[in-house]
């Protein structure tokens, strides 16, 4: 799977392919580019339920496939403030927008001091990337 992938300066990354998007005090996220493509076509999203709790790296709910199925982690620890109910008609925003009309969730984050450093900002998500698609 090589190619060039859309990998935003604005956002930080994990290495099972979410973003998070810092927005004042709240933090929105979703999957990355290269995440929604092996995925190929988006048919359901599980959203997270406002009001619970996550933590690092906890699944807060699945993206489905044609192909499969895939958790979608928490980049961080917080509370879900918002989803993206219009995914549950238009999943298919992942695919055609993954970094922006297919976000997935708003989180309102616990520690992002000590959180955020743990999470790739752009140019070594790349360098992950091209790590991992090269050995495909």
């Amino acid at each position: 799977m090589k190619g060039e992938f859309k990998v935003p300066e604005d956002v930080y990354y994990t290495k099972e392919h979410e973003w998070v998007r810092l927005e004042g005090d709240k933090c929105r996220v979703g999957v990355t580019d290269y995440a929604q493509n092996s995925l190929h076509e988006i048919v359901y999203v599980d959203l997270p339920k406002i009001g619970a709790k996550v933590t690092h790296m906890q699944s807060l709910g699945t993206v489905e496939s044609v192909k499969a199925v895939a958790d979608v982690y928490s980049p961080i620890s917080g509370t879900i403030i918002d989803v993206n109910n219009t995914l549950s008609d238009a999943p298919e925003l992942v695919n055609k927008n993954p970094y922006g009309d297919g976000w997935i969730t708003i989180i309102q984050p616990e520690d992002l001091k000590r959180e955020l450093p743990g999470l790739m900002k752009a140019p070594d998500y790349k360098d992950f990337l091209k790590k991992i698609t090269e050995k495909k």
